[in-house]
């Protein structure tokens, strides 16, 4: 959609870090030597040190936010062979602060050669009044393997009853794959941002996602609103979805697993 605004932010967030290798023993055991919460955003660790499946970490809320003028940063890096699971309790829902403005989510995403990253939080949510500028960075080497999934919902069911337009949701999604870009990509929709409910974007919908492979296998479901794209990178496809609401849209983006 339009260029990428140009809203200066605010100094540098200390990210919420997590680090997945493997042990060094024969066994080849995911662990996580950092993990680290920062700001608002706590980690919470599910699953790490079994013989069998990824390591899982939830990223927990600690508070409200992202508020208006908040800058919120997360990074993740799988180091080579290990398998790391990323998901949410809860949605992220970005909310008005006290002074106008946006708000800043940053996330950087690096997948070293033959690990597996899965990205599988929860919707971010705009409510009314808000504005949150996204941008996701993902650096994978030759060989890594990924399932990032993302999904935003314009206002909560209150938002649209009592004030009749949702918040607005600027992303920025870049993807690296053995130092080729092959993904560059910007939405914009909400309040403000030219021809978002047209036909040519949400045609009346109100959640949008999509669903980034790499090496991993994606089906496209038989439906108008959702396409399934081959991206110029190694085995790379990206899955793309409207729908009325968060659950349709999961049912959209919910590949094997």
């Amino acid at each position: 959609m339009a260029g990428a605004l140009t809203v200066p932010a605010p100094p540098a967030a200390p990210a919420a870090r997590i680090v997945a290798a493997l042990d060094g023993r024969e066994d080849q055991i995911t662990v996580l030597p950092v993990l680290s919460g920062a700001g608002p955003l706590a980690l919470r660790r599910l699953r790490a040190g079994q013989r069998t499946g990824p390591a899982e970490v939830a990223l927990v809320g600690a508070m409200a936010a992202p508020l208006g003028g908040d800058r919120i940063a997360v990074s993740v890096r799988v180091e080579a062979g290990a398998r790391l699971r990323v998901t949410s309790v809860a949605a992220t829902v970005s909310l008005p602060g006290p002074q106008p403005g946006p708000a800043w989510y940053d996330v950087e995403l690096a997948v070293a050669a033959g690990a597996v990253l899965e990205w599988l939080p929860e919707p971010v949510v705009a409510a009314a009044g808000s504005h949150l500028l996204l941008t996701t960075r993902i650096t994978l080497d030759a060989g890594a393997r990924l399932r990032y999934r993302e999904e935003q919902i314009l206002g909560r069911r209150h938002d649209w009853t009592v004030h009749g337009v949702p918040g607005r949701l600027t992303s920025r999604l870049t993807v690296r794959q053995a130092g080729r870009l092959i993904l560059d990509q910007q939405t914009d929709l909400g309040p403000g941002a030219p021809g978002w409910d047209g036909p040519a974007v949400l045609a009346g919908h109100r959640a949008a996602g999509q669903l980034l492979t790499v090496g991993l296998p994606c089906t496209a479901p038989s439906e108008e609103c959702a396409a399934l794209l081959a991206l110029p990178g190694t085995d790379a496809h990206l899955l793309v979805a409207v729908a009325p609401d968060g659950l349709a849209l999961r049912r959209l983006l919910t590949g094997p697993l």
